[in-house]
């Protein structure tokens, strides 16, 4: 009797699919995926995929974003309904208000979003790369969507005004002050890591502000062998998987921050998507050149 890691790991290769997870997935699908990352790392490898599926273990954004730089390739997500809470907080009406009240103002879309909100945006940016991209635009005002906190970080970086969508990450926007001061007396030896999608008071509380990404290279280039890990739960998971001669504490560890939508994904809904191939995602055609043009403008940021 095989294994449902080995019944996966044969599925794929006989069905040509490649399996992307997020760092937030739980560890049983991180440990199945070929290639695990934050929402830029992902969305740069789509395109040198070899294979002609791609299997996203995530939310419906990050497959509609894997779906626009690969219109060719079949792209599933395993469960139809993981969808994103920030993501569906912009209402394209809101963002039209927006730009006639600044209509100098670029739009710059956080991935995380939908395809339609990409295709109404002038560039997109991911958490490691919004400060750069901002800096990278002409227009001295910037709309700034949907996530509010991540704006912040953005202002204190950047002479340019932030106009920001009023969104959150209900995940990230939970913590508190209390939760900073509680981890820090427990492991006074650590440094804490915080994602900027943290209220801007809790980044002004962090040793370093960090995509999941920056987390990862961060924890392998300092010399400290102790971190405080202020994001999903499933980063920690990742982070002692790679760096097992560290410790990385959970920033709550009595109730832990956990994105529902994220630990939806199990591995029999990861069997079922690969036997039937579902749930495919599709984009009208009119809405993915737009998206494509926002993403590929940020790609091509260095």
């Amino acid at each position: 009797m095989k294994s449902k890691s080995e019944k996966i790991a044969l599925m794929k290769r006989e069905k040509d699919f490649t399996i992307l997870a997020h760092n937030y997935q739980t560890k049983e699908v991180q440990d199945i995926a070929d290639f695990t990352g934050d929402s830029l790392e992902l969305s740069r490898m789509t395109r040198e995929i070899k294979t002609k599926k791609i299997l996203f273990a995530g939310v419906r954004f990050m497959a509609e974003t894997a779906k626009l730089l690969s219109p060719d390739k079949k792209v599933v997500l395993p469960v139809e309904d993981a969808g994103c809470e920030m993501a569906d907080m912009v209402q394209l009406k809101v963002l039209e208000r927006m730009r006639r009240e600044h209509p100098n103002a670029a739009v710059v879309a956080y991935v995380n979003t939908t395809a339609e909100v990409k295709a109404a945006s002038d560039i997109c940016c991911t958490s490691s790369n919004a400060v750069k991209v901002v800096n990278s635009l002409e227009n001295d005002e910037i709309i700034f969507l949907p996530d509010k906190n991540l704006a912040a970080f953005v202002a204190r970086q950047t002479k340019k005004k932030i106009i920001p969508y009023n969104g959150w990450c209900y995940v990230h926007n939970q913590i508190k002050e209390e939760d900073v001061l509680n981890a820090r007396r427990k492991h006074p030896l650590s440094k804490l890591m915080i994602h900027p999608e943290a209220p801007e008071n809790i980044q002004l509380m962090a040793d370093y502000v960090l995509s999941t990404g920056e987390m990862q290279r961060k924890a392998g280039e300092d010399d400290l062998d102790e971190f405080i890990v202020g994001t999903e739960e499933g980063m920690a998971y990742k982070l002692k998987k790679l760096y097992p001669g560290k410790e990385f504490h959970l920033l709550r560890e009595d109730s832990p921050l956990t994105c529902l939508n994220m630990k939806k994904t199990r591995l029999d809904d990861v069997i079922v998507s690969l036997e039937n191939e579902q749930y495919e995602i599709l984009i009208d055609e009119s809405v993915r050149k737009n998206a494509l043009r926002a993403i590929e403008r940020m790609l091509e940021i260095k």
